[in-house]
């Protein structure tokens, strides 16, 4: 639904360079730490954890995600 439109468009671009980003991140000469690593690929999960819900919540109930509090709910915990 989002796909088209210019935040859809954003979106999709972003993938490639976060990935880049994570790898280059998890190169031992970074010095980053282990728990700073973990948290940004924990955001990938998470942001691949809300697609799946949002593309429920459009075809089922044919609202956002953010107007379904049950579905919002559950993809709002792999933030915490």
């Amino acid at each position: 639904d989002q796909g088209q439109n210019l935040a859809g468009i954003f979106f999709q671009c972003s993938l490639l360079p976060y990935l880049a980003f994570l790898y280059f991140l998890s190169f031992r000469g970074n010095r980053t730490p282990d728990l700073g690593n973990f948290g940004w690929q924990y955001l990938l999960l998470f942001v691949l954890g809300t697609i799946p819900s949002g593309i429920v919540t459009r075809s089922v109930y044919g609202d956002s995600l953010a107007n379904t509090d049950w579905l919002h709910g559950g993809a709002e915990t792999l933030l915490t």
